[in-house]
C-alpha cells in the first residue's frame, strides 16, 4: 500500500509561528507563495480538545487552498504522522523583528553607482 505524503509547515503570521499539516503543498501560481492544499486537523473523535488547534480549524475552515508568502515560511517537513496543529507565539527579541519583505527595486530608482548622489 502506497503510503501518503503529510507535510508540517511551520510559518510566521502576525507575530505568531503557526504549525499545520497539509497533504499537498507546492510553489503556488501566485509570484512569491507556496500553496498549501488539504489543510488536515485533528480527529474529531478524540476526547480531549486543544483550544490552539480549535482556533486554528476555525481559522482555516472553508479554505480549500492557502497561500502562503515565502518570506514568512520558516521551514517545510515530510512527515510520518500527524502532530497537533497549533499556534506559538514568539517571545523575546524576536517580536521586533519582522521577515525580510523581500522588496526590489523599481526601475524608475536605478542604484547609484560610486556613492554619488
Amino acid at each position: 500500500m502506497a503510503q501518503k505524503r503529510l507535510f508540517k509547515i511551520l510559518f510566521v503570521n502576525q507575530g505568531k509561528v503557526y504549525e499545520v499539516y497539509a497533504k499537498r503543498v507546492g510553489q503556488g501560481t501566485l509570484y512569491g507563495f507556496i500553496e498549501a492544499e488539504e489543510l488536515v486537523f485533528g480527529k474529531k473523535t478524540t476526547v480531549v480538545v486543544d483550544p490552539a488547534e480549535e482556533r486554528l480549524k476555525s481559522e482555516f475552515d472553508g479554505v480549500s487552498v492557502t497561500h502562503i508568502p515565502l518570506h514568512a515560511i520558516i521551514r517545510i517537513d515530510e512527515v510520518e504522522k500527524q502532530g497537533v496543529a497549533k499556534i506559538i507565539p514568539l517571545s523575546g527579541k524576536a517580536d521586533s523583528v519582522l521577515p525580510y519583505a523581500g522588496h526590489f527595486p523599481s526601475a524608475e530608482s536605478p542604484p547609484k553607482k560610486g556613492g554619488q548622489d
